[in-house]
Formats: structure tokens, C-alpha cells, sequence
């Protein structure tokens, strides 16, 4: 007790001599010792800025979800209510603006008090206890934060001296607001405004008296008067904090028993951190990996999740809550979360690249048996994790621009049969023809025939496609689609014959992005989720501007259009499935080999979505969706009109009360018509020269037929169309191939010999003889029918099998 007593003596000096000159031998080498401490110590406190949240905000400005480490938003003084700063004074330090930074009569107290008994008291001021926050706030390491809160004496002695010159460099308003700002409030709110949105969903300027008070007794005992869990005890030190007010005259005894006599009046609002619970969790997830990718918000990887999580930022997205909305509900009233199946869907804006929303049918979590994942499926696998999709036949739409940027005729005339075999040596990539001794067989599930641009797309024909592309060749689609969006980086695999049947990986909102491209006629905007970051005062951090380039014409754009257009005529599997707008709209489907996924892909003129379902078997894997329960119901023959079709329809006929109404252009008659070339006369090459000058011209030997010819066996003797015709790009050529054997003319048939005149007799002189007796005339002959002496034709038979 004496030793206790002696320690107190001495440390109550040092105190009253100011602390800051120079220490008078005392006795005992302890004391010495941290005279010695305290001269050493560093005269000046660094204040960091606080870690606050950051908030990730839609296009309108609501938040949507928060990253932080510690549930903070710092406010200055003057935006929190008056009755709070008097509440805290009133019970934490109630002469906080009287004395220095030292309050000596509460210090000397609770020091004799803390060491000549067992109970506790605080002496702390305001200032000295802002210290202590601040040094337990910019604490890295695990020593540093247990020297925080060391219960010693050189501890204390550290924030007296760090209290004396914050006094000296700060206002006592400057250090009130730190103080507020720093304190935890518990529940995980950090900071007055924090808590005042966690506890009663307000804001810290429009706080009232108990609700002031409340927050006020927290700070002693953050856990121990947690009004969520412990609202007895926190009732209880709300009333002490609304006696000492009442006591220091700051409110009436009238307006304290006033206040005493309600309830707490919590509205506890729970913070979520991160994007699990959002309202928009996968584009949520979607931001966050973009940003943790941006250098421009830090060195390295860890330097920018530490911004987020501390630096108090402003993410202004492009989100439309309202469409997400519409997108969520759509995807989830058509895939169920526990389907052996995943459905998503992408919006962006054509011309700006905004990304309006993302959805997908599992939510977002780690219970897999409720479908929970954190794999987000509809954008690319670098920024979700998830390795994408097989696309089907919506990559027709990159051989039918690049077909129609060729200059081949919309009218072009293809013939497709249900299969086709073609050696994919036939097949042109950026480097000339293929090396490949394969064939390719596609077939048809969509009928056969002969189809031009128009209905061989309008019907998704696949051998249509497949000998279109033959005239195209496989590099400029391939390139095409790169520059559109679509992440392609291995030709040697994915530039290939099937490469417009869609055998490439990829997802929703690449494939919305591409598509967008058409409907911003030919240019292209990178996928953009945000706009711009801003501090936590306002200035921008960093802007994301449009990232556009023109990749088509105009023109060739538009004819696109009106060619899509028609999927979502009568015709087109898109009316057919009931998916059509009120609006102008154009469209393709695309279903995979086995049904593993089917898409629809379509647009607006001011909007691209593009819906998805993939099956997937017990295991995780890709499957087929036939025979599969998808949204309740059972899927005989999966295809993307009639299943993700509906996805797309129901979330559009939404959207599109807040579209703009805008009609697609009009295309250009000549780019309709094509490239008119004349047919060269190539008679007297071989069929190998003749075929490479016709493929200059963008001709396409479709056939080769062997006739008689006095040119060499094996050359060229003529074509169908004939030299000299005009004939669109694209257009499909019949070589004519010389036998060698000059054509020599049937013989005309001989003339037919004069039949000789039989000789008449000559009459003998007549006798007389008596008269015969008269016959009954004939009856005259009718004059013949027109046409009644020909034979009838026999009705020629049909030809079999029609």
C-alpha cells in the first residue's frame, strides 16, 4: 500500500510540474527511469486519417452495398447534433472545455483512487482518451496494438505528453470531433455517424435527447451496454448519462425524467459489408474486382483492397436499380436457385458501354445446398471465377456482318442441305487456307432449302452458315468479334470452321456488349461499371471514361440490324417464342451441341441484354438440359427461343417503359443489294487460277461441271453467270471445266424425198346406158375442233419423293 502511495506521490509531481521540463532527481531508480521515458518520448501526435467505408453507390446515387474494415463515416463537428456533443462532455469529460490537457483534479483523483484501492475509476479527459484511440487507430502490428492498451504506467505517461502538444496544435472543437469520429459505439459502428445510422437510422446531425444520451453511455462500455443485446443495461446508463446532464444543468430535471420514462427507440438498420446481401451482389462482386485490377488506385493488389476497405471512397456505378430489379425477377422466376441449371442476364447501354444490370439465378453465398455461390457466371472467368459458356449460333451474327461488310448481297441465295461435308483445307483463316485434312459435317435442326441472308438467319440455318462462311473466310468474323467484346486469344483452337456455330467460351455480358455494337450502328464501348471514385471529400479520386471505337460501318451495321430485326418478326424464332417488344428490337438465338446452354441475345436501339441457361449435372459439370426440371418446368428439348427466350422477354417488356423510343435506320439499298462486280472472263486458265481470281472479286465457286471444249482437258471454258454479266459479291459461280474434245454439232437430218404422183386413168368415152338409181348423200362432216386432231399429252408423273 505505502509503495502504491509513493508511486501516486511521484507521478502527481511530475504532473503538476508540467511534464514537459526537465525532471528534478527523485528518489528511486524507478522514478528516474521514466523521467528519463518521458523526455524521450516525441513531443508531437501524427494523426492519421481515419479508416472509414467506403460506399459503392447506382447510377442515381443510393448505395448498394459498403467495404470497410471498421464501420466508420467521419463527419465534422458541425454536423453532429448539439445535444450530442453535450451528452458526451456531460459524462466522459464535463470540463473538457475549462482545463488544459490535464484535467489535474479528476488525473490526481483517479490515481490515488486506482492505487491505494482495488475499484477503478477514469480520469481521463477527452483529449487524452482521443490519444488513446489514435494510437490504437494507427497501431500495424499486434506489439503496437497491445502497447495501446497496456495497463502501465509508461502508457499513460506517453498520452499525457502526446495530450499536452495535441492541446497545443488543436482546437478543442478539432478534438472533440476526433474524438466522436474515433470512439466505438459497438455493434461494430465506429464513429457517431455510424452509429447514429446503425441504432436509429438517422444521421448524426438530427439525433434527440435519448438518443444523444444512449450513444453517449456506450463508450465506456461498448459490449457491456450494447442496447441490441443488453437493452436493460442500456437503459440503465442512458438514464445516468440524462442525470449528470440534468445535474450539470445542460437539460431541465423536467426533460430528463421526460426522456427517461420512453424506451430506448432503436432502428437497428444492420450494415453489411461487402457484396453478400446487396442489391446487387454479382455486380457488386463485378466493381470490386475491377477496382482491385486498377492501378490507379494503388501499387499493388493489397494497396487497393486496403483503399476500399479504409479509404472512405465514393464508387458512383452505372447500375439502374430498377432494372436490376426487373432482371433478378425475371431470372429467378424462370431458373430456380437449386435447378441442376444456371440462368443469367446481362444489360449495357449501346454507344456508352454502361453496364445497367447483372443477374444470375444462384445467389450469392457459401451454402451450397440453398444454390448459394460465389462464382459469378455472367461475366468474363478473369473477373468471376466461373469459365464461361459455349454461345451457339449467336456467333452467326459476326459472319453475317462481316458477309454484309464484304459487300455480299442480302439477297445472296445459298443452297443448305439438311448436312454438308466440307474439308476444313477449304477454309480461309488470317494466314490462308487452313491446315487440316478433317471434314466438317454440321447438319440442320432448323429445316433446309435455299435460304439468302434474310431467312437463312431468320432460321438460324446452320449449313447456310457453314458455306457462307466459306465465302467470308473465318479471319475477319473471328476478328470482328474480338473487337466487339467477345475475349478471344487462342485462333489456333478458336479460329475455326464451327467458330460460327459458337464452340468459344464466353458470357452474358460479352456478349451483350458485342451486340450493343450493332445497335450503336458499328461502335463499339468497352463494359463499364463505374464512373468515377471519389474521397471521402468529394474530390475524384479517378474517372472510368467510354472506351469506344468505331469497328463497322455504319451502313453494314444497319443491315444488320434489319436483318436481326426479323428474328423478332412472324417468322422469326424470336416471335414465335412471344419475346417480342412494343418497342423496335432485333435478336438471335443460339443453342449449343446437347443442349448445354441456350442463349438470346437481342437489343433495343438503346439496349443490349443477353440471357443465358446452362445445365449442369449433380457433380458441377456442363450437361445437357434436355429431361431436365428448369424453373418448374420439365425441358424435353432445350433451345434458346423457348427457354431463354422468356428470360429475356420478361425482363425487357419491363425495361422498357424507361427506354427512349427510337427506331433502328433504315439500311442503305446499295449495301443491301452489295457489291456489283463483272464476272471476269476466265476461260483458258486452269481451275485453280480461275478460282483464285474469282475469290478476289469476292465470287464463290459453288460447282464445276464438265463440258466439251477444243481447250485443254482440265482448263477452264467457261462460267454460269457468263463473262461480262454483273454479279453481286458473294454470289456463287458454276466453272465450266473443258474435256478436251471440241464440240462438234449433230449432223442436220436429211431431207425428205418427194413422194412420185400416181398416173390417172384416163376415162373411156362414155355409152349410153340407162340411169342408176340414186344413193342416199352423206350426211356433211362437221368442220374439226381447234386443237381436236392433236393426241393428248399423258400427264407427266411427279418425280419421286415430293
Amino acid at each position: 500500500m505505502l509503495s502504491r502511495l509513493v508511486i501516486a506521490s511521484v507521478v502527481a509531481g511530475v504532473l503538476l510540474a508540467g511534464i514537459a521540463l526537465p525532471f528534478v532527481a527523485v528518489a528511486g531508480l524507478a522514478t528516474r527511469s521514466m523521467a528519463e521515458g518521458m523526455d524521450q518520448l516525441p513531443a508531437e501526435l501524427t494523426t492519421e486519417p481515419l479508416h472509414q467505408r467506403t460506399r459503392v453507390v447506382d447510377r442515381r446515387g443510393k448505395v448498394i452495398a459498403r467495404f470497410f474494415d471498421k464501420n466508420r463515416v467521419n463527419v465534422p463537428l458541425s454536423e453532429v447534433a448539439p445535444v450530442m456533443r453535450q451528452a458526451i462532455v456531460a459524462i466522459e469529460d464535463y470540463r473538457f472545455y475549462e482545463h488544459g490537457a490535464i484535467d489535474l483534479r479528476g488525473t490526481l483523483r483517479a490515481f490515488v483512487t486506482n492505487h491505494t484501492s482495488d475499484e477503478v475509476q477514469g480520469g481521463s479527459t477527452i483529449t487524452q482518451q482521443m490519444v488513446k484511440l489514435t494510437l490504437l487507430a494507427q497501431a500495424d502490428t499486434p506489439e503496437e496494438q497491445r502497447a495501446a492498451t497496456a495497463r502501465t504506467y509508461h502508457r499513460k505517461l506517453k498520452e499525457l505528453r502526446y495530450a499536452i502538444a495535441v492541446e497545443k496544435q488543436h482546437s478543442k472543437d478539432w478534438i472533440l470531433q476526433r474524438y466522436l469520429n474515433l470512439a466505438y459505439f459497438g455493434d461494430g459502428a465506429y464513429g457517431i455517424e455510424a452509429a447514429a445510422q446503425h441504432y436509429f437510422s438517422t444521421s448524426a446531425s438530427k439525433l434527440k435527447l435519448r438518443q444523444a444520451a444512449l450513444l453517449a453511455g456506450l463508450v465506456k462500455n461498448p459490449s457491456g451496454y450494447d442496447p441490441t443485446n443488453n437493452p436493460d443495461r442500456a437503459r440503465h446508463r442512458r438514464n445516468v448519462v440524462l442525470n449528470r446532464m440534468a445535474q450539470l444543468q445542460v437539460i431541465s430535471p423536467e426533460q430528463a425524467e421526460k426522456a427517461k420514462a420512453r424506451g430506448l427507440g432503436l432502428d437497428v438498420q444492420p450494415v453489411r459489408n461487402g457484396c453478400v446481401g446487396s442489391v446487387a451482389p454479382f455486380f457488386c462482386d463485378y466493381v470490386r474486382e475491377t477496382l482491385l485490377r486498377d492501378k490507379a488506385l494503388g501499387e499493388t493488389r493489397a494497396d487497393r483492397e486496403q483503399l476500399l476497405l479504409t479509404g472512405g471512397l465514393t464508387v458512383h456505378t452505372t447500375l439502374d436499380r430498377r432494372m436490376q430489379r426487373a432482371a433478378v425477377r425475371s431470372v429467378r422466376e424462370h431458373v430456380f436457385a437449386r435447378d441442376r441449371a444456371i440462368g443469367a442476364l446481362a444489360m449495357v447501354v449501346p454507344g456508352s458501354g454502361a453496364v445497367r444490370a447483372l443477374a444470375q439465378s444462384r445467389p450469392m453465398g457459401g451454402e451450397k445446398k440453398k444454390g448459394e455461390t460465389f462464382l459469378n457466371y455472367v461475366v468474363p472467368e478473369k473477373l468471376g471465377g466461373a469459365n464461361g459458356f459455349q454461345a451457339g449460333s449467336t456467333f452467326k451474327a459476326f459472319v453475317l456482318a462481316a458477309a454484309i461488310d464484304q459487300g455480299i448481297p442480302l439477297t445472296t441465295e445459298i443452297v443448305a442441305p439438311p448436312q454438308v461435308a466440307i474439308p476444313v483445307s477449304k477454309y480461309r483463316g488470317c494466314k490462308g487456307p487452313l491446315r487440316s485434312d478433317a471434314v466438317w459435317t454440321p447438319g440442320n435442326s432448323t429445316g433446309s432449302g435455299t435460304f439468302d441472308l434474310y431467312s437463312g438467319t431468320r432460321r438460324s440455318v446452320n449449313t447456310f452458315f457453314a458455306r457462307l462462311e466459306l465465302r467470308t473466310g473465318l479471319c475477319q468474323p473471328y476478328r470482328l468479334a474480338k473487337q466487339m467484346g467477345i475475349e478471344l486469344d487462342d485462333p489456333a483452337n478458336q479460329m475455326v470452321p464451327a467458330f460460327t456455330l459458337g464452340v468459344v467460351d464466353t458470357n452474358p455480358l460479352s456478349m451483350a456488349e458485342a451486340y450493343a455494337t450493332f445497335a450503336a450502328r458499328g461502335v463499339h464501348c468497352a463494359s463499364r461499371p463505374v464512373t468515377r471514385v471519389e474521397t471521402g471529400d468529394g474530390a475524384v479520386l479517378t474517372k472510368y471514361p467510354e472506351k469506344c471505337d468505331r469497328v463497322l460501318p455504319r451502313a453494314v451495321a444497319d443491315a444488320v440490324n434489319d436483318v436481326l430485326a426479323g428474328v423478332q418478326q412472324p417468322g422469326g424464332f424470336g416471335y414465335e417464342a412471344g419475346v417480342s417488344l412494343r418497342q423496335p428490337s432485333a435478336a438471335k438465338t443460339g443453342t449449343t451441341n446437347q443442349s448445354r446452354a441456350v442463349w438470346f441475345v437481342g437489343y433495343t436501339p438503346n439496349l443490349a441484354a443477353a440471357a443465358m441457361i446452362a445445365g449442369v449435372d449433380r457433380s458441377g459439370h456442363w450437361a445437357s438440359l434436355n429431361g431436365k426440371v428448369v424453373g418448374g418446368e420439365l425441358i424435353s428439348s432445350a433451345s434458346g427461343s423457348g427457354d431463354a427466350g422468356p428470360i429475356w422477354g420478361d425482363a425487357m417488356q419491363v425495361v422498357q417503359q424507361w427506354l427512349p423510343d427510337r427506331r433502328f435506320h433504315e439500311p442503305n439499298p446499295k449495301v443491301v443489294a452489295g457489291t456489283r462486280v463483272t464476272m471476269p472472263d476466265v476461260a483458258g486458265l486452269s481451275e485453280a487460277e480461275a478460282r483464285k481470281r474469282l475469290r478476289k472479286l469476292g465470287l464463290f465457286v459453288e460447282a464445276t461441271t464438265s463440258v466439251d471444249s477444243g481447250l485443254s482437258a482440265g482448263t477452264v471454258a467457261g462460267s454460269l453467270p457468263s463473262a461480262g454479266s454483273s454479279i453481286g459479291s458473294g454470289s456463287s459461280v458454276t466453272l465450266q471445266i473443258s474435256d478436251g474434245t471440241p464440240y462438234v454439232p449433230p449432223p442436220p437430218p436429211p431431207e425428205p424425198k418427194p413422194k412420185p404422183k400416181p398416173d390417172r386413168p384416163k376415162p373411156d368415152k362414155p355409152t349410153a346406158s340407162p340411169k342408176p338409181t340414186p344413193k342416199p348423200s352423206p350426211k356433211p362432216t362437221p368442220p374439226p375442233k381447234p386443237g381436236g386432231d392433236k393426241p393428248k399429252p399423258d400427264k407427266p408423273k411427279p418425280p419421286p419423293g415430293r
